[in-house]
């Protein structure tokens, strides 16, 4: 039975409620996204520019033509607002994305690979741009046209789009999908609304997630190789410095319950 304690107090519920009502109108972009998986290697003694690595990968991946991927360089704060920012390179096909980096640390040279996963998410800012277009686009038609007229254009407008969204949804894989999921705010509503996960969607999705970081340790191995250097493997990071020094659960003894 709940207790007086065990209900959330009303300045809580409050504060909950504006924190996702801040959240929903004014969150844009979530440019790191969630990370689903890290690879991280090391060699000691390396020479090697992290520009001159990623051209090796992106010729690389050049002839794979891997359908619907992106290559790009972004670049991520070392520290604080501030402070330097490094190179990655991204490679991204729909919401998923492989953030690779490669940069000196110290004598030791690293190489590391996240598989990220950035969501598509439908904002009050969204669906005003939205109400904005059509309301604009009505305005625009009732000189020349007429309200009447003006009003039928708009929903018949509204139609062809909802047939191009639709007919791009069935196709997997075509470049007007590739496209649409580009677009700012069309991007996401076509996402959410209209495109169906298939299975042909999810077979090419975990073959993406899959191979591509193999690809790319593949490459990092023969880098090292090439310039005579060994490359340590550790596919297992450590934990957060965060959770170093938390206090570890009790051992059960034998028996216990």
């Amino acid at each position: 039975m709940a207790t007086p304690n065990d209900k959330p107090k009303k300045s809580e519920i409050f504060r909950q409620a504006m924190r996702w009502l801040i959240d929903f109108v004014f969150t844009f972009k979530n440019k790191r996204g969630e990370v689903l998986d890290y690879k991280l290697s090391h060699a000691d003694g390396l020479n090697l520019s992290a520009q001159e690595f990623y051209a090796q990968v992106e010729a690389t991946l050049a002839v794979r033509k891997i359908p619907g991927m992106e290559i790009s360089r972004v670049h991520f704060n070392e520290g604080g607002l501030l402070s330097d920012q490094r190179v990655y390179l991204r490679l991204m096909r729909e919401r998923l994305c492989i953030d690779t980096c490669a940069a000196p640390f110290g004598n030791l040279y690293f190489f590391s690979s996240r598989t990220v996963y950035v969501p598509a998410l439908i904002r009050l800012w969204h669906i005003l741009a939205t109400g904005f277009f059509f309301g604009a686009t009505f305005f625009l038609l009732a000189k020349p046209l007429g309200a009447n007229y003006a009003v039928i254009a708009t929903v018949a407008l509204v139609f062809a789009l909802v047939g191009v969204l639709r007919n791009a949804a069935s196709d997997g894989g075509s470049d007007l999908d590739t496209l649409l999921l580009k677009i700012p705010v069309v991007g996401t509503l076509y996402e959410n609304w209209f495109r169906v996960d298939t299975y042909y969607r999810e077979d090419t999705r975990n073959l993406y997630v899959d191979l591509l970081p193999k690809f790319i340790d593949e490459l990092a191995q023969e880098t090292c190789a090439a310039k005579g250097v060994k490359l340590e493997r550790r596919f297992q990071p450590a934990p957060p410095v965060s959770d170093l020094n938390k206090p570890l659960p009790p051992e059960k003894k034998p028996g216990a319950a």
